[in-house]
């Protein structure tokens, strides 16, 4: 196994990592673009450039583009986030510079067709209808703009049925031309690859590009406590109780990873096992912690029935309360420690899961980070370092509640 970078004149970066005894490859184009870096009037034209991308090429139909990776048992695909644009596949080592080929020409070389361009609306529209129909999905969305009202972190991904229908083919490509750049564009792969024929391909579509520049960080993003009550017609209440985490860069940021498996991450966390298995309050129940540049949140989730919502409250702000107040056991910190080292070496013989490693330490940190740094900053974890973090920001006056359900008012 061997990783090398080349970075190209205008910027653009080129990861690969080769691993000889696979029989295939894992790539992975990304722009250093996402939510947080739209205009108010682009609500959501980062996720809607993403559908556009795979709509066709001067060489390739839509159909095309597909069928070129899927008829050769690759799996094609693509996601958008509050910071970063991913466009990846999986394919068979044989196939892995035709299938970045592919992927470089849909990035760099979209049609962004008007007649396609209007269609898509139409799917992209559904496709926030039915957020908005689940009470599970929305109430996430609906908690992060009422903790970061003031941020552009706070924003929704999709944007909303009125920016989305404004779009036009000028609009993305002034998007495209401000965000899509030598800065902000990786090129990363995982498996039987050979790097010099990857930077060879990446050069032949990219190396034209502008340079471009990266956006400066903001100030951190200020959480809002307080709660959000939005009545609708479910049978549910949905909720998100939570407040401020920590940046990538955060001296807070291992303690917090241990603390959120403690807490809510899975069926032998705290929150499962006394919400759920001992009190049967709900079916699901869980924490979790994004993480961006300049902050993040931790977030408690759940649904539980209107009769049991208020009761559902109560546990949850005693377990709370009692990590507060005793913190968790040695044996806690010492099972969730073997667990992120299990998690962290299966994830390994994952081509994908090293793909985007990579990529993701290339664009928050600038160097790849080993797995062994890794797991020596988890293991240094201590209950103290837990404690002051959760005397610190778990408290119900600097968290915020948001719930969907069946209220009156």
């Amino acid at each position: 196994m061997s990783f090398q970078k080349t970075e190209l004149p205008n910027g653009i970066r080129i990861l690969t990592e080769s691993v000889d005894y696979v029989g295939s490859a894992s790539i992975g184009v990304w722009c250093e673009t996402g939510s947080r870096h739209e205009l108010p009037s682009e609500a959501g034209i980062t996720h809607f450039i993403e559908h556009m991308l795979f709509k066709g090429t001067p060489t390739r139909t839509s159909h095309q583009i597909a069928e070129e990776i899927e008829g050769r048992g690759g799996m094609l695909n693509a996601f958008t986030d509050k910071e970063q644009t991913c466009y990846y596949c999986r394919v068979l080592a044989e196939d892995s510079i035709h299938s970045l080929d592919i992927l470089c020409d849909m990035v760099k070389n979209s049609l962004l067709d008007a007649e396609e361009l209007e269609r898509e609306k139409g799917v992209v529209l559904e496709e926030i209808k039915r957020g908005e129909d689940d009470p599970g999905d929305l109430v996430h969305d609906l908690h992060m703009q009422g903790l970061w009202p003031d941020h552009n972190l706070g924003l929704s991904v999709i944007g909303t049925s009125e920016s989305v229908s404004s779009f036009s083919r000028d609009d993305l490509v002034k998007y495209m031309d401000r965000r899509y750049s030598g800065a902000t564009i990786v090129v990363s792969a995982a498996g039987n690859v050979n790097h010099e024929e990857f930077v060879a391909k990446v050069s032949e579509h990219f190396a034209d590009l502008p340079a471009g520049e990266k956006k400066a960080n903001e100030d951190r993003p200020q959480p809002q406590p307080g709660t959000n009550l939005i009545g609708k017609e479910v049978e549910q209440v949905h909720f998100c109780i939570g407040g401020d985490g920590s940046s990538y860069y955060d001296d807070w940021l291992y303690p917090m990873t241990v603390l959120d498996q403690i807490l809510g991450g899975g069926m032998s966390s705290r929150l499962f096992q006394e919400v759920r298995e001992k009190r049967g309050l709900v079916y699901a129940v869980g924490s979790y912690h994004p993480t961006y540049r300049e902050g993040g949140s931790f977030t408690i989730y759940g649904g539980t029935g209107m009769q049991t919502w208020e009761k559902t409250q109560e546990v949850i702000w005693d377990e709370l309360k009692k990590i507060r107040e005793d913190g968790p056991t040695d044996d806690e910190i010492t099972r969730i420690k073997r667990q992120f080292a299990g998690n962290l070496v299966l994830g390994l013989e994952s081509m994908s899961s090293r793909m985007m490693r990579q990529s993701r330490n290339e664009m928050v940190h600038g160097r790849q980070i080993s797995p062994e740094e890794t797991l020596q900053k988890v293991n240094a974890v201590t209950k103290d370092q837990i404690m002051d973090w959760c005397r610190t920001n778990l408290l119900p006056e600097k968290m915020r509640t948001t719930a969907i359900g069946p209220f009156k008012n």
